[in-house]
C-alpha cells in the first residue's frame, strides 16, 4: 500500500469542559515521509491522571506534556488528552521502510481509532507480548522509574501508599528486592487483597487509626522508629503527611502522585523536621540526573518492556468500552473506584 491520498477522518474523545468528554470528528493530515497511519485496536484510561482531568483539577497554564507530541497543547477545552495507544500500522510514508505495514506498535497518544504519527514516535511492541498488556507501557514505565528513583536497599522497611495499576506495578517490582519487610497502603479491599496476592506482606486501610497503630507498634517492637523508604501513589495529598510519620530518621519520601491543582497542607514541622526526612519528587517524562550516563529513556523502556513479559498486568482490566461510549467510561473510573481499576476502550473486535 503506498501513502494514502485520500482523506481521512478519525474519531476522537475530547475533553469539552469539566467531567464532560465527546466523541468528535477530525480531519487527519496528510501522511508525511516520515510518518505511518495507525489503526487503533485499543486505547487505556490512566485512572489517576486522567481521572484528575475529567474532573478539571489541572492547572490551566500548565502544558499538557511537552516530551510527547500528541499532547504537545495546553489544557484549553476542548482539548485531546491520553498516553496508552495501541494499534496496527496500515499505511506508512514514503521515507519508512516497508517492514513497518502491518505491525504492532505502542505510541503516546489520545484515545482516537486512526492516528497519523512520525515513524519514531512507534514503540514496536516485542514478539509474545499481548496487545493488552502492551497498553500498560506507560504505567510500567512510571513504576520502573519510581523504584529506580527511591534507590531500595538490602534489608530496608519500604512502605508504598496506593496500589492502583501503578502502585501495584510497584508492589511486584519491589517484592523481587531483599528487602525487610514491604507494606502496602489503599481503601479499596479488592486492592488490598490483590496488593497481598503479590508480595506485600501487608496492606492497610489507610482510614484505619488501629491499623496505623499496630503497624507502627509492630515497627516499635522490630527497634525500628519508622520506615526506611516510603512511596507516595495514592494521588491523596492527605497521604503525605501519614507518610511523614511512618518515616524514622534520615528515611525518605518518594512522591510519584500528581495532585493537579490542588494544594497540599503537610506538617513540616515535628516529625519531619527532627527526623531528617527527605522529601523526593519523580515523574516520568525525565531521567534521573544521576543515572544518565548509563541510562536513558530507550533502556528504560526496554526494561519496562522486559517487565511487562514478567508480569502480564493485563488480568488487571476490568471494564472494556467501546470509544462511543467514552462518557460512560469516564464516569464508570470516576464513581466506581472500589471496582474499576483499569478501564480501556476497544476500537475493534481482536
Amino acid at each position: 500500500m503506498g501513502p494514502c491520498l485520500l482523506t481521512i477522518e478519525a474519531k476522537a474523545v475530547f475533553h469539552t469542559a469539566p467531567r464532560e468528554v465527546a466523541l468528535q470528528t477530525l480531519e487527519l493530515p496528510s501522511l508525511g515521509d516520515n510518518q505511518v497511519l495507525i489503526k487503533a485496536h485499543h486505547s487505556a484510561i490512566s485512572p489517576g491522571t486522567e481521572g484528575m482531568i475529567f474532573d478539571g483539577r489541572f492547572p490551566q497554564e500548565l502544558a499538557q506534556d511537552a516530551t510527547i507530541p500528541s499532547l504537545a497543547g495546553n489544557f484549553a477545552y476542548p482539548f485531546r488528552y491520553g498516553y496508552a495507544l495501541v494499534g496496527e500500522i496500515v499505511d506508512i510514508g514514503s521515507r519508512v521502510d516497508r517492514c513497518w505495514l502491518s505491525r504492532m506498535v505502542f505510541v503516546f497518544h489520545p484515545h482516537q481509532d486512526y492516528a497519523v504519527v512520525a515513524i519514531g514516535e512507534c514503540l514496536p511492541i516485542p514478539g509474545g507480548l499481548s496487545p493488552l498488556d502492551a497498553l500498560f507501557l506507560p504505567n510500567m514505565e512510571s513504576a520502573v522509574n519510581f523504584v529506580m528513583d527511591a534507590v531500595p536497599l538490602l534489608g530496608e522497611r519500604v512502605l508504598v501508599f496506593g496500589q492502583g495499576v501503578v502502585g501495584l506495578l510497584a508492589c511486584e517490582l519491589l517484592a523481587r528486592f531483599p528487602l525487610a519487610t514491604l507494606i502496602t497502603a489503599d481503601p479499596v479491599a479488592s486492592r488490598r487483597e490483590l496488593s497481598k496476592r503479590i508480595g506485600a506482606a501487608h496492606c492497610v486501610d489507610p482510614n484505619d487509626e488501629n491499623a496505623w497503630r499496630d503497624l507502627q507498634a509492630r515497627l516499635q517492637e522490630d527497634g525500628s522508629d519508622g520506615f526506611d523508604l516510603v512511596i507516595e501513589l495514592s494521588g491523596n495529598s492527605e497521604a503525605l503527611n501519614r507518610a511523614i510519620d511512618m518515616t524514622g530518621f534520615s528515611g525518605r519520601i518518594l512522591i510519584g502522585s500528581w495532585y493537579g491543582n490542588k494544594r497540599v497542607d503537610i506538617d513540616l514541622g515535628g516529625h519531619f523536621h527532627r527526623r531528617r526526612i527527605q522529601l523526593l519528587s519523580s515523574q516520568v517524562s525525565t531521567m534521573n540526573p544521576l543515572l544518565s550516563g548509563r541510562w536513558d529513556k530507550s533502556r528504560r523502556i526496554a526494561l519496562a518492556w522486559y517487565w511487562l513479559d514478567v508480569i502480564k498486568p493485563a488480568r488487571w482490566i476490568t471494564h472494556r468500552f467501546g470509544v462511543d461510549r467514552c462518557r460512560q467510561a469516564f464516569d464508570t473510573n470516576a464513581e466506581q473506584k472500589d471496582a474499576a481499576l483499569q478501564i480501556i476502550f476497544d476500537y475493534q473486535d481482536d
